[in-house]
């Protein structure tokens, strides 16, 4: 990409986008690419996810992407019956809160797994999931 080219990729993500550009788009490419991916400071360890270009801890911008693999334990979830602006034809949802030992993941439950199919700790797997208009997101599927 140019420099004077607007990278815009983080448009892609999920049903509403609330920011065209941020300096970790790459993760849309990877979800594109089918797999989720977080961000470990190169300089004391710490792992991200969202991923983030700077470590909160060190304070160091040296980054490296790596993969959301396996299964983590879920956490917590919660079924929405009122969605914020762009996610009402979503209704009902599920978001949970998966925990992957040295970071977590929020995100949604996929379509066609019931609340009742839910218990805590049950291992949970996050995949990129396609959506209409070219837009892509990731979803918590049973491991």
């Amino acid at each position: 990409m140019g420099k004077k080219e607007k990278d815009e990729r983080f448009r892609k993500f999920g049903t509403v986008s609330f920011t065209g550009t941020t300096r970790v788009n790459d993760f849309i490419d990877h979800l594109e690419q089918g797999r989720v991916t977080g961000t470990r400071c190169q300089s004391c360890g710490k792992a991200f996810f969202p991923p983030r270009a700077d470590c909160c801890t060190c304070r160091s911008s040296k980054m490296e992407w790596f993969d959301v693999q396996g299964a983590g334990k879920l956490l917590t979830y919660s079924t929405l019956a009122f969605g914020p602006k762009g996610f009402e034809g979503d209704l009902p949802y599920t978001i949970a809160l998966v925990d992957y030992g040295d970071y977590k993941v929020f995100g949604r439950i996929a379509a066609g797994i019931a609340e009742s199919e839910l218990s805590i700790g049950m291992a949970l797997s996050a995949k990129a999931n396609p959506l209409v208009d070219g837009r892509v997101n990731y979803v918590f599927h049973k491991a």
